[in-house]
This record gives C-alpha cells, sequence and structure tokens, in this order.
C-alpha cells in the first residue's frame, strides 16, 4: 500500500502513470455485487470471468469491470442505441439513453475517468446534442494514445499532434457543411428529427420536432442577427395524463394547477388584467411569536371584525385597480392567503391563481408585461399585465386542470410547452428530449450550417486526415493517421448497434467518399448505406466540431498528466 502523499507509480521507464490515466479514463464505478463470490467490501459487478485490476490510492481499491466509460454508454448510440434503466440511491428509478445523463448519475471514482464525466457535460453545455458522441470518441482516442505509447512516442508528441488534426478536422467539416437559413423551416425540422430519432419518444418526433423548432423560432428577437438563444425562455410544463400526442406548444402562460375555487368565483375571464402580487392576503403577525389571551366573545369578535376589515380593504384595493386575475406568489413568513380573502375575491368575480413560485416571477411578468406589486399601496393599472383569455383548461386522459393563459402581449419573447404523458418517466425523458432538440436549433443559431448524420461526417474527416497525413512527414504523420483512424468508432458504432456487419458497412461507406458522395452513411431503417442529404438525415455542423475539439482537449489533457498525487 502506497503511503499519502507519495506518487503512485514507479518512476521507471515503460510504468508511466500516463498508461494507468487512459485506462482508468474509461473506468466505472461497478455497483456492490450480491454473489458469494465477492468480498462486501469490494465493489465489482459479478465473479465470472471479469479480469480484477486494482489501484492503490486513497479512493478504495478500482476494480475494472468488462464496461468501462466509454463502452457504457456506446450501446445507447445513435437511432438503434439501447436505452439504460438507472436506480438512483434515492430508489428514484430513470430510464434515458442520454449519454450527459447516464454519466451524470455514475458514481466515478478516478479522477481521470471524471474528465470524461465533466466532458458530456461541456458538450451538453455547448452544442447540447452528441453527448453521447463526445464520449465514444473521446475512448476511441484514449486507445489510440495507448498503442501510441507502447510503441515508444513521447506524450508531448502526441498531444501536439491530435490538437493539429484536430484543427485540421474542423477544417474539412466547415468546408462540406451546408449553410442554412433559420426561415427554412422544413431544414431545422430535419436537424431536430435526426437528434430525436436516438430518444426513447422517437415515435412522436413527428409532433415533438415542429414542437420544439417553433418554441426557440418563437423566442429569438431577430433571426437575421441572432447568435444565441437563451432556452430560458422556453419554459416546459409536464402534465401526467393523456398521451405524448396532447402535447403541444403554447403562445402564452400555462400553469400546472387550476385555479383556486374553495370560495367561488369565476374559472374563465374574457379580456383580463392580470396582478401579481406578493404581499399576502392574511392577517399580519408580529414579528416575533407571542400568544394573544382572550378573555370574552367581545374580544374575539373584535379581533374577527379587525381581520375582516383588513382583508376587505386589501381586495377593495385590488378591484379599483381594475384587475380580474390575481397571481398570487407563495410565502413562507406566514399565510399567502385565506378563505376569507378568497371569498371577498370570488364575490368581486377575480380570479386566483395561488403558490406562484418565486422562481417563476421573472418569467411570468416577461410574458403578461405584469409588474410584481410588493405592497398594495403599489397597485395601480399601469402595472398589470394583459391575456385576451385565461380560464380553466382540463387535461384530456385525466380530470386534473391547468390555467391557460392566451392571446397574451407576450413583449419579453417567452413560449411554453405543456407536456402529456402517461407517467413521469415517460414525462421526464420527453422532457429532457425537448430540450435537446431545442438545443439543435440553438446550435443552428450559433453556427448556421447543417452536415450529414449517419456516421458520414466522421468517414469523410478520417479519410481527408489520411490523406493530410500523407503529405506529413515524422511522426505527425503517424499520430494523426491513428487520429483518423479513431473517429471511425462512430459509424463503427452505429452499424453495431443497428445489428450490422460493421467491418463490412464502415468499407463500403468510406469506399463512397473516396468516390466522392459525401452524404454516405448509414441508413439503419434499412441497414444499408445511403446518401444522407437524400434521406434529411442532417445535424448542425457545431455539434460534430465540438465534439471531436473537446474529446481532443480532454485526451490531451490526460495524456499530458505523469504523476497521480494524493495529498491528505
Amino acid at each position: 500500500m502506497v503511503a499519502i502523499g507519495e506518487t503512485l507509480q514507479e518512476r521507471s521507464k515503460g510504468k508511466d502513470v500516463r498508461t494507468s490515466n487512459v485506462i482508468a479514463a474509461k473506468v466505472k464505478e461497478i455497483s456492490l455485487c450480491s454473489c458469494s463470490y465477492c468480498s462486501s467490501n469490494t465493489r465489482i459487478c459479478c465473479a465470472y470471468e471479469i479480469p480484477i485490476f486494482f489501484f492503490f490510492s486513497n479512493f478504495s481499491c478500482i476494480h475494472f469491470g468488462r464496461k468501462a466509460v466509454a463502452d457504457a454508454v456506446r450501446t445507447s448510440l445513435g437511432p438503434r442505441g439501447m436505452d439504460k434503466l438507472m436506480q438512483l440511491a434515492s430508489g428514484e428509478v430513470l430510464i434515458s439513453n442520454d449519454g450527459a445523463t447516464i454519466l451524470s448519475k455514475m458514481n466515478v471514482l478516478h479522477p481521470a475517468a471524471k474528465m470524461l464525466v465533466e466532458l458530456s457535460q461541456s458538450q451538453d453545455i455547448e452544442a447540447g446534442d452528441g453527448t453521447t458522441t463526445v464520449v465514444v470518441i473521446a475512448g476511441a482516442l484514449l486507445d489510440a494514445c495507448g498503442g501510441l505509447l507502447a510503441k515508444g512516442i513521447h506524450p508531448t508528441a502526441i498531444a501536439s499532434s491530435f490538437m493539429r488534426a484536430a484543427d485540421q478536422a474542423t477544417k474539412i467539416l466547415e468546408s462540406i457543411a451546408k449553410p442554412v437559413d433559420l426561415n427554412n423551416r422544413e431544414d431545422l425540422i430535419s436537424a431536430v428529427n435526426t437528434c430525436l430519432s436516438s430518444k426513447v419518444v422517437s415515435q412522436n418526433s413527428d409532433l415533438l420536432a415542429p414542437i420544439a423548432v417553433d418554441s426557440v423560432l418563437g423566442v429569438i428577437e431577430d433571426r437575421a442577427t441572432a447568435k444565441n438563444v437563451d432556452l430560458r425562455d422556453i419554459r416546459m410544463v409536464q402534465q401526467v395524463g393523456g398521451t405524448m400526442d396532447d402535447t403541444e406548444l403554447v403562445n402564452g402562460l400555462v400553469f400546472s394547477k387550476g385555479s383556486t375555487k374553495s370560495a367561488g368565483g369565476p374559472s374563465q375571464i374574457s379580456n383580463a388584467k392580470v396582478a401579481l402580487i406578493q404581499f399576502c392576503l392574511s392577517a399580519p403577525k408580529t414579528d416575533m411569536d407571542n400568544n394573544v389571551v382572550i378573555s370574552d366573545y367581545a374580544a374575539m369578535d373584535r379581533i374577527l371584525r379587525d381581520e375582516r376589515k383588513y382583508l376587505l380593504n386589501l381586495c377593495k384595493k385590488i378591484k379599483k385597480s381594475n384587475a380580474n386575475v390575481l397571481l398570487i406568489q407563495k410565502s413562507i413568513l406566514r399565510d399567502a392567503y385565506n378563505e376569507l380573502s378568497l371569498h371577498f375575491l370570488a364575490k368581486m368575480d377575480i380570479l386566483v391563481v395561488t403558490d406562484i413560485e418565486r422562481g417563476d416571477v421573472e418569467f411570468i411578468c416577461r410574458t403578461l408585461g405584469c409588474t410584481p406589486i410588493a405592497h398594495p399601496d403599489s397597485l395601480t393599472e399601469d402595472k398589470l399585465g394583459y391575456a385576451d383569455h385565461v380560464g380553466d383548461v382540463v387535461m384530456p386522459g385525466s380530470s386534473h386542470k391547468v390555467v391557460k393563459f392566451t392571446g397574451v402581449k407576450n413583449p419579453g419573447k417567452t413560449m411554453t410547452v405543456l407536456l402529456r404523458g402517461s407517467n413521469d418517466l415517460v414525462l421526464a425523458e420527453a422532457n429532457r428530449s425537448i430540450h435537446d432538440a431545442q438545443c439543435v436549433v440553438r446550435s443552428l443559431v450559433k453556427k448556421r450550417f447543417l452536415i450529414a448524420g449517419g456516421g458520414a461526417p466522421e468517414i469523410e474527416v478520417s479519410l481527408r486526415l489520411k490523406e493530410y497525413a500523407l503529405s506529413l512527414t515524422g511522426l505527425d504523420s503517424y499520430i494523426i493517421k491513428a487520429f483518423a483512424e479513431a473517429l471511425e468508432i462512430i459509424p463503427y458504432t452505429l452499424a453495431e448497434n443497428a445489428g450490422m456487419k460493421p467491418i463490412d458497412v464502415v468499407t463500403e461507406i468510406r469506399k463512397k467518399h473516396a468516390d466522392g458522395v459525401t452524404g454516405a452513411g448509414i441508413n439503419v431503417k434499412k441497414n444499408i448505406v445511403s446518401d444522407m442529404y437524400d434521406l434529411n438525415v442532417l445535424q448542425p455542423l457545431l455539434v460534430s466540431t465540438s465534439a471531436i475539439n473537446l474529446a481532443t482537449e480532454t485526451v490531451c489533457m490526460i495524456l499530458k498528466i505523469d504523476d497521480l498525487i494524493v495529498v491528505a
């Protein structure tokens, strides 16, 4: 056992910790096994045919299972990829094939392996899609590094050539990309369909793809000059019940609960004037806890009368502002409302929606054009928001109600997506899938170019890089060729997950690209090689360039680490 603070490797040639990092970057923690072969203090997948390797550090011994981090998500790549069923420590069950989601739930021990988890999260932030692709590419590059290190090539030379190859790959992708116009809705939907084809909700892509495109385009101020999109301007509201086909895009506002009807009052309001209040419609309380002792009924009647008068004055001020829809923010200090205040508001024909979250206030104000009111004396008509219609809507397939605001002025350019599904698992995955689809549209706003999907860009880059490597001499040529071969892991994996013969498929695609068909890729629906441009299988340029560059940077960073030091 190595003492804390000492380096965790021998300094002799050929036993460099870089090799350990390359392997460890592909290791995930395996759950505790219940089989009789395993110790209760070890982590191992099972006792059958699994090699066990040990790293001695302040971590517990890490057992290398048959599957590594890159391989764990590799089977979920592409339209025919498999889903992962995850049971979290809290007992919650999660179904997903999104690389960033899967890796974020893994309990990874080795710091080099954690870099792959952060890599998928970086890709999720930058492009929103390709989170599985970036990890698979990084795994392939790490394998290539292992072979190059075994041949005695210096890590600095490998890292330098890899970065050079990544820059050249970006130029190649930009040369084959096709420009896209944000007003061309069909091209945007084709790109989103490609993203959704690998999701659990792929069978509903005909409905979800237009929703994702329209929701993003609806929050862009000027399509000609826009350089980015803030997806926080799109609100996702989930409602259990019905089917995915009931999902809709609302150019307005939707609250996940119905209006408060305990005291009666209207449920439908036309030409609505909306007030958002942050003060409480309940009896005031002192700053300190105290008790009021009432000795007779007269004192009790006086307290109730004063409370009634106080609340009635508040409600009259609301009515005086001409507001007919009232949104009440949640309060943690005292009750935000009580039954008496709801009774007065119902008598005044004011529709009431309660329990507005503090985090939703800004979105509501931007959508309705209203101003939050912290004190009743500040409530004036110029601070109200407006909508053509506000009312309770019964959700199909359930008895649950939501409040829907339609015909809003929407000065802040916001949109709302009302998601429906049979259970929480479906809704959660649909939410993640639509978010990824919206990120695809955002990527096209950032960099307005499309390239083919189906493994076509990776093969094209691989071929061009091999030609580029032939023009070089020395180690650069050899290392860049290894980089190019590593990129073929994407079409290889797509073919493998689709049940095709990967070697035959990759060879056929390579031949078509050599003949000048830059869009040749894998048609997983018919298990043949087709031109992806003819099938409208398209993806944003930013997704591929970001995946290659981020994977290369991470691998180079791992490659340059020569010591793993544990500090107490």
